[in-house]
């Protein structure tokens, strides 16, 4: 199964760095980084906005724990967004670059 993993981050350096650790460990198999992201959120009994960046992160699903370690060391946030959609159908020789780039 194949996934798509989504993290918000602070800024492009933060989102690069995660991105290149991950990509070198081959815990994905590529990462997208979207700058201008507005998020509107609930924290510490507020609601606060942020301009972010977001990773769109593509892997296994066996690599998800290995993401969210990696993930979790290298952010900023003291509870940074790491959720996991299910990718339910796409191109053979897709799945196959993502089989073949990620390690489980």
């Amino acid at each position: 199964m194949y996934i798509i993993v989504l993290v918000t981050t602070k800024n492009v350096r933060e989102a690069n760095r995660i991105a290149t650790k991950l990509v070198k460990d081959k815990s994905i198999a590529c990462a997208n980084v979207v700058k201008g992201v507005k998020s509107i959120f609930w924290w510490q009994k507020k609601v606060n906005t942020a301009n972010e960046v977001l990773l769109i992160l593509k892997a296994k699903k066996s690599c998800f724990k290995k993401i969210v370690k990696t993930v979790t060391l290298l952010h900023n946030y003291e509870v940074p967004e790491i959720i996991a959609l299910p990718i339910i159908d796409g191109s053979r020789d897709y799945f196959k670059w993502i089989e073949e780039s990620c390690s489980s």
